[in-house]
């Protein structure tokens, strides 16, 4: 019997951003949380007004079932709840966030087909600029689609892909905020050098990728051709262009990319 829309089986950093996302878009009385560290979720759970309980119960009263553990938990996680979910008479949806885990390969793992979406969450879900990414099995319905991209409008901006692309796309948005932490990062030591003050050097630095972000996102123009306006002849920004294409900057990031995406093609083997 399906007492919650939405369940959350993991509250980690992830599987909490995307709760509290979901609370804001429903009734939080509809959504309940569990976690191998049952206070973990229930302290979620009291914050944002929603119920807790322990996997099985979340399995079997949930009509949207997200799996927030990591890609080697998943299996142990699904073998907890498999025979909760073959006793159900109900529809219900699985939802697993699980990186580099086919769907396919969870349908194995429960020895069954039932309707799948996997997705592809990163971290800034938490403050409702995410990137979520997402595919899903034949046995979904297209109004669970339009249930489950509705209860996650305050998460950030969602894009259906063929499941085959959804590693590469995720080496980008799941892997690249750290990369961009690095490099806001790295400007702002470089900023304190110059004698910026550190704080003031960080904020400078983070609005200037949010900024330059917002452009990209709202012209529509190519990443080079804005690069390309903001260098002036003969003027400062195109000499620390230059100096980036002395240290291979774009090399370095294109290894970090496609390292990330091969290291999330063996996470699923």
């Amino acid at each position: 019997m399906t007492d919650y829309k939405f369940g959350f089986i993991g509250t980690g950093n992830m599987g909490s951003a995307l709760a509290t996302a979901v609370c804001k878009a429903v009734n939080p009385g509809d959504v309940i949380l569990s976690d191998k560290a049952s206070t973990k979720a229930q302290i979620l759970a009291d914050n944002l007004g929603a119920d807790y309980g322990d996997n099985r119960t979340v399995a079997s009263k949930s009509k949207f079932i997200y799996l927030g553990v990591k890609p080697q938990m998943l299996e142990s996680t699904l073998n907890e709840i498999s025979q909760t979910l073959d006793n159900r008479l109900d529809r219900f949806v699985l939802v697993s966030m699980a990186a580099g885990v086919k769907i396919s390969s969870i349908e194995k793992m429960l020895g069954k087909n039932y309707p799948i979406i996997r997705i592809m969450p990163n971290i800034p879900v938490s403050t409702g600029k995410g990137m979520i990414l997402y595919t899903y099995s034949d046995d979904v319905f297209m109004d669970e689609i339009h249930d489950f991209s509705d209860s996650l409008k305050y998460a950030g901006r969602l894009d259906n892909l063929n499941e085959e692309l959804i590693d590469a796309a995720s080496a980008v948005s799941g892997c690249g905020p750290a990369f961009v932490y690095m490099f806001a990062e790295s400007m702002a030591d470089a900023a304190v050098e110059c004698g910026l003050p550190r704080q003031k050097a960080i904020e400078y630095a983070a609005q200037t990728l949010l900024g330059a972000a917002d452009m990209i996102l709202k012209t529509g123009k190519h990443p080079g051709q804005l690069k390309d306006e903001v260098c002036s002849p003969a003027g400062s920004t195109v000499v620390g262009v230059h100096a980036l294409e002395n240290s291979a900057f774009r090399a370095a990031v294109m290894n970090a990319v496609t390292s990330a995406y091969k290291k999330t093609g063996e996470l699923g083997k």
